[in-house]
Order: structure tokens, then C-alpha cells, then sequence
């Protein structure tokens, strides 16, 4: 995942690569260490690789907890269950609970679009390009640039139930593009479900072949529903 990608992935959780990467002073070991580790972490869980992603979240939890500083830690929390709610993987955040009294309320705003219970006073709090989304607005999710935002939007438009058959293509069609099998493999097994309940075999059964596909001769992707 490039850095672009990541800035764009949350209203807050870029503040620990821009950072990095500001003009100015030359960045810390600890910036550079943990943007490297936070983007590798990212981008192995959505590749299907789980191992890794533990390993480099285990880093920059190491790294950012010499700071002290919450909003930090609750970036890198963040980003790590925005990458699970893009994959369909819908359980408590619990790293970033633990940090939720002392969290800025954006940050909590954020973490409450991700479980699909953001109260509508707290929309305006959001991302401008993620606020029509928290509304119910799914058509809104054709205007989101950023991938993985973009995924993010279709997972919490799913929880809400508002999920359309057009965001479910155009989150197999980014998860796709992006390489990114973990997301890919929960899409895909939801738009067979419906196929399946709408009672069209041959399209059901097209998509387990390319689930099939995209599992390959690997062992299948865990996590995903």
C-alpha cells in the first residue's frame, strides 16, 4: 500500500506519516520505523498474510508506545481494524477500546462509523468524503478515490445493511485491482450468498470457481465471512 493510499485511509490516521514525511527536520527512526511497519502490516493482512501482519503490528505498537502519546497509538488501532471492517471481519476494536477515554472524539467518531453505529450528530466529524456514506448514502461510495476507504465504505454499508449489488461489485472490483485477496475472498462469498438466495445457480456457481481461483493452490484465507 503506497503512503498516498494511507494517508487517505482515515481522518486521523495519517497523522503519524505525515510525520514522517513532513518537509522539515529530518524524521526520527521511531517516524520512519513505525509508517514502514504500519504500512507493511496493512498491506500482508489484506494480501492474506497473517503472520507478518501480526509481526509488524507488534512493531509499531513497540514504537509508538514510547511516545506516550494516545492519538498516536490510537492511529495505528484504528487503521488496523479499518483494514478488518474492508475485509468483512466485523468484531469489537479492541485495541483502540482500551484507549477510548482518553482518544480525541474524532477518533472515536471514526471508530464508531467502522462498527456501522456512528450517531448522525457525529457525522460531521468525519472525512468529507465519508460522511454521505455514514448517512446511508450508498451511491456515495462511487466518489471515495482511496481503496481502502472505499472498502471500508462498502463493509460499513454492509453492516447496516445498505449494501447495494453495485458496491458489492465495485468493492470485488477494487479489492481485485489492488491484489488485496483477503478482501477480495469475503466479497466474492457475499455476492455468491445472494446469488444463492436468489435462487441463481449458474452465477453462484461461477463465483465459487473464481473463489476457487483466487485461493489457488494457498491455504484459504481465514477471517472472512
Amino acid at each position: 500500500m503506497n503512503t498516498r493510499a494511507m494517508k487517505r485511509a482515515g481522518p486521523f490516521i495519517g497523522v503519524m506519516l505525515i510525520a514522517a514525511c513532513a518537509s522539515g527536520p529530518k524524521p526520527l527512526d521511531w517516524q520512519l520505523e513505525a509508517k514502514g511497519a504500519m504500512e507493511r502490516s496493512v498491506t500482508a493482512y489484506m494480501e492474506g498474510n497473517s503472520r507478518i501482519e501480526q509481526a509488524e503490528l507488534a512493531n509499531v505498537r513497540s514504537q509508538l508506545a514510547r511516545t506516550g502519546r494516545v492519538d498516536l497509538i490510537a492511529n495505528a488501532e484504528l487503521l488496523h481494524c479499518a483494514a478488518r471492517v474492508a475485509s468483512l471481519v466485523f468484531e469489537p476494536c479492541v485495541g483502540f477500546e482500551t484507549l477510548w477515554r482518553d482518544a480525541p472524539e474524532i477518533q472515536r467518531a471514526y471508530a464508531d462509523y467502522l462498527r456501522g453505529q456512528l450517531p448522525s450528530q457525529s457525522i460531521a466529524l468525519l472525512p468529507e468524503q465519508q460522511r454521505a456514506v455514514a448517512a446511508g448514502d450508498a451511491s456515495a461510495i462511487q466518489s471515495i478515490v482511496d481503496p481502502l476507504s472505499q472498502l471500508v465504505a462498502a463493509g460499513v454499508l454492509l453492516q447496516t445493511g445498505k449494501a447495494s449489488p453495485a458496491v458489492i461489485r465495485q468493492a470485488i472490483d477494487t479489492a481485485s485491482s489492488q491484489g488485496w485477496r483477503r478482501p477480495l475472498l469475503a466479497w466474492l462469498g457475499v455476492q455468491a450468498q445472494r446469488a444463492e438466495q436468489a435462487g441463481s445457480a449458474d452465477e453462484a456457481a461461477r463465483l465459487r470457481r473464481r473463489i476457487a481461483l483466487t485461493q489457488g493452490a494457498t491455504t484459504p484465507v481465514k477471517e472472512s465471512q
